[in-house]
């Protein structure tokens, strides 16, 4: 065959990789986690700046959390094609539709309330992360959610070991087995009050329900000594544990629900991340590193040898049976 007989067919597309989750466990380590930002929202470098912060604190939370099993070490932060090109490094297979975690606009039902994409089974790992650019800019909410890295803990459970939060905004009390009317969380030992919103006034029994009339709600106190549970309110400042052995059965939380009443350690210590990684005699650990990546436009160049009777079949590629050598795209 001739050089001359080579013909040359260049299609220049965008190519969508479908691929699953990159992150990696290494030595305790978790690596290449991908944190996509929207292209819909406008440039904001505070927005990568905050997302390093949260995910160093996050970090230290962690390996403590999992009683120095595992941290983060490195962190891909995938920056829209629509933002200006800063020397960012070139994607190659990340993409904003597999990234672990995503910035968004907030959702209509959630607000700026982070939340993890999760329809499994106990036990079975979410599909990603949502976080708002509000959520990440906006320093007063942190009096709502609690330090960024934390929230970003909490989330993290959710989204790699499958467990489920441990209040219920529909079920916020039960009636305890001592007939007690109780708060719904985990563990029982974090301490509060009842009042309800908006006077501020002590709660009512409902003599229809047994339980607090509609309106009242626990006000965990901010200092105790309650050390769990991260999936119930990781904003307290004494809260650095998921709930173990103090773990609370009676509570209509989702966590007893989905899974069986077991605690969220017990799923966490059964995952394989955990089995495979035994605690870690020094508790000093890296800090994570980050590589800025930014989209773009892929270019695929397709060499078809179109000798002989190969000419032929090119043709009905690019033809069809259309005599009028029109190629029409859906």
């Amino acid at each position: 065959m001739s050089f001359s007989s080579l013909f040359a067919l260049v299609l220049t597309f965008n190519v969508f990789l479908v691929s699953g989750t990159s992150i990696k466990l290494q030595n305790g380590g978790y690596e290449d986690i991908v944190i996509a930002i929207n292209q819909g929202l406008g440039e904001n470098v505070k927005i990568i700046d905050n997302i390093q912060n949260m995910i160093k604190e996050a970090s230290q939370y962690l390996f403590s959390a999992t009683k120095n099993r595992v941290y983060i070490r490195s962190v891909k932060i995938l920056i829209p094609i629509t933002w200006p090109n800063n020397n960012y490094a070139k994607a190659k297979t990340e993409t904003y539709d597999k990234a672990d975690v995503i910035i968004a606009s907030p959702h209509l039902k959630f607000g700026d309330d982070p939340y993890t994409l999760q329809y499994g089974r106990c036990g079975e790992a979410g599909k990603y992360i949502h976080m708002t650019p509000d959520f990440l800019l906006n320093d007063n909410l942190i009096s709502i959610y609690g330090p960024r890295g934390r929230v970003f803990v909490h989330e993290w459970a959710h989204l790699r070991w499958g467990v489920f939060d441990e209040y219920n905004y529909e079920k916020p009390f039960y009636i305890a087995g001592n007939k007690n009317i109780e708060a719904t969380r985990c563990s029982a030992d974090i301490i509060g009050t009842h009042i309800k919103q908006p006077q501020g006034l002590p709660c009512n029994r409902d003599p229809q329900t047994g339980l607090y009339e509609d309106g009242c709600v626990f006000v965990p106190e901010q200092n105790q000594a309650a050390k769990a549970s991260i999936m119930y309110l990781q904003a307290l400042p004494s809260v650095t544990e998921f709930c173990d052995k103090n773990h609370n059965t009676e509570a209509p939380t989702l966590q007893n629900r989905i899974c069986n009443s077991r605690s969220t350690w017990d799923v966490i210590m059964n995952s394989t991340d955990i089995k495979a990684t035994p605690p870690q005699a020094d508790s000093n650990i890296p800090v994570p590193t980050f590589t800025l990546l930014q989209s773009s436009d892929r270019v695929v160049t397709l060499v078809l040898d179109v000798s002989g009777s190969m000419a032929s079949v090119v043709y009905f590629l690019l033809y069809g049976n259309n005599n009028h050598g029109s190629i029409k795209c859906n």
